[in-house]
């Protein structure tokens, strides 16, 4: 047994199974990570592209998707440590796009139906996702809703940093429709970490894209993490590749030269616009295992990453949202990431905290295993729901633990 408490051969058996979905064509390639009491083990499998010949390598950059949503929640709690904002401040003091706030009689029925909110939205409610806002768990066009929030570009699917305006204008528009539910009452997925995006912009006075960067990437060496890829770089960044339902074939979602992470966008999604590394993710995943603190950098007390991985939702909230099942099942949410609260699977480590991005991407810090997991893919997922190759990684990770 060696110092991280990690076997070689079960480590062996994550290559082996991790390698059968790129040799079956599943997946073009893949990065996985297992870090555990500083001992540290990266497997880069497969290239970067469908029938390309350009391998795989530890640098490629991806698309990490909602990966992006615990870096808009430390921002944002650096931000509270500061006494620039407060968890129950109300949001329309920076953001008076948000003010006054109308709520849907039915998410069913007309834009106009609407009654008062009972209370405004709080600094709390966005990181939470109880604002009222939300992805909304059903086809394109289902609600009145959907379709307006759709048709102004507020995001309703996959990350595309071409599609929506510039900050000021997107808060705007978001402003303009009623809220889906009262504040507080129910966890609706992602438009919190967007709103939080502009939000931190007006607080600090610098846009969300220098904050981000000066207060956490450059502190942690995350050299590769941003919202676009330098034509210097672009070469690193895996094709990102969605499932075509009918052939079950992989189709191009994004292309690395030209493709939306090409250019810097109008606006940097703080819930899934970011690209990164497997490195660069893990000095985030590790400062937060280290309850704040990386190397000689202190980004966050231990306080603050305390609160920000404690479930805050309420029984009632998880009640009441739709769907939410389908994303929380065995788990809470804190600010901006997930907890596991229930060991119903194997690694299933009850504390342990983190988030996947749906194009591909997942990571996990365990503070009781002390071990950080990353795995980097472009293939987007099918569903809400974790697929396989995640599923099978998370087995992998923990049945290497042998202590």
């Amino acid at each position: 047994m060696n110092n991280g408490g990690l076997s070689k051969a079960r480590l062996d058996q994550m290559h082996n199974i991790m390698n059968g979905y790129v040799e079956r064509g599943e997946v073009p390639g893949i990065v996985t990570l297992v870090s555990r009491r500083g001992e540290m083990f990266v497997d880069v499998i497969g290239a970067k592209a469908v029938d390309n010949n350009d391998p795989m390598h530890r640098d490629t950059i991806f698309r990490i998707s909602s990966m992006t949503k615990p870096i808009t929640a430390v921002a944002t709690m650096i931000l509270v440590e500061e006494c620039k904002l407060r968890l129950d401040d109300n949001v329309e003091k920076w953001l008076p796009e948000l003010a006054d706030r109308k709520v849907l009689m039915r998410l069913d029925g007309p834009l106009d139906d609407t009654v008062p909110a009972n209370r405004p939205i709080t600094v709390r409610d966005l990181l939470t996702f109880t604002l009222g806002y939300g992805v909304i768990m059903a086809p394109p066009d289902t609600y009145p809703i959907q379709i307006v929030m759709s048709e102004e570009l507020l995001g309703q699917g996959l990350p595309s940093p071409t599609t929506p305006p510039a900050p000021d204008e997107w808060i705007r528009r978001l402003g303009k429709l009623p809220l889906m539910h009262q504040p507080g009452e129910k966890w609706m997925y992602n438009t919190g970490t967007d709103v939080l995006g502009v939000l931190i912009a007006r607080v600090s006075g610098q846009p969300f894209e220098t904050f981000l960067y000066q207060r956490i990437f450059e502190p942690l060496g995350m050299k590769d993490t941003s919202f676009s890829v330098p034509a210097a770089n672009i070469e690193r960044l895996a094709t990102s590749y969605l499932t075509n339902f009918e052939t079950e074939a992989l189709e191009i979602y994004d292309a690395p030269v030209g493709g939306q992470w090409s250019q810097p966008p109008a606006f940097p999604s703080g819930s899934g616009g970011l690209v990164s590394t497997v490195d660069d993710y893990l000095a985030f995943g590790q400062m937060m295992l280290n309850k704040g603190k990386y190397g000689n950098q202190r980004i966050l007390s231990r306080p603050s990453v305390e609160i920000m991985t404690t479930d805050q939702l309420t029984p009632e909230q998880k009640a009441a949202s739709e769907n939410a099942s389908v994303i929380l099942d065995n788990r809470g949410w804190g600010f901006g990431l997930s907890v596991i609260t229930q060991r119903d699977n194997l690694a299933d480590s009850v504390g342990k905290f983190g988030w996947d991005g749906g194009m591909g991407t997942s990571w996990y810090s365990d503070t009781k295993e002390e071990m950080v997991t990353i795995l980097m893919t472009q293939k987007a997922w099918t569903s809400p729901r974790a697929n396989e190759i995640c599923l099978d990684f998370w087995t992998l990770a923990y049945q290497s633990i042998e202590d």
